[in-house]
């Protein structure tokens, strides 16, 4: 299974140590789980983790810059995508269509409008937890 990680949900992973970090963590240690990225996606990874607001830790930054940089897969993005709602979440949209995800997990609800661009089933952290860790 391939799965798409919102920014929103990979901060809340790093700051909160609740169920994002948990739901990260468990399709990391799946080997039938993949977390697909871009570069684009990368590169906002890293800038909004970093940023002085959210008050992370040198340790933890580390951490996760070491998740994201070795333990998520890379995809070359050829396309661009239309996104009227927020033209810097097409990136995901784009990841989301040409890696064929099965899943977008996000917190965000711009998102509900993206069903009408890809096939992946767009989900919040709870329902993923729910529906597919635990069930």
């Amino acid at each position: 299974m391939k799965v798409i990680i919102d920014t929103n949900v990979l901060l809340s992973a790093a700051w909160k140590d609740k169920t994002p970090e948990e739901v990260v963590l468990w399709i990391l240690s799946q080997d039938d789980w993949e977390w697909v990225v871009s570069e684009d996606i990368l590169t906002e990874y890293r800038e909004v983790i970093h940023r002085e607001k959210f008050g992370l830790d040198s340790e933890i930054l580390d951490r996760w810059e070491t998740i994201i940089r070795e333990l998520t897969t890379l995809i070359d993005i050829n396309i661009d995508i239309e996104f009227p709602r927020d033209k810097r979440d097409a990136k995901f949209l784009a990841c989301a269509l040409i890696s064929q995800a099965d899943y977008f997990i996000t917190g965000d609800k711009d998102f509900s409008e993206a069903k009408k661009i890809i096939n992946t089933t767009v989900i919040s952290v709870s329902a993923f937890k729910n529906l597919v860790i635990q069930k």
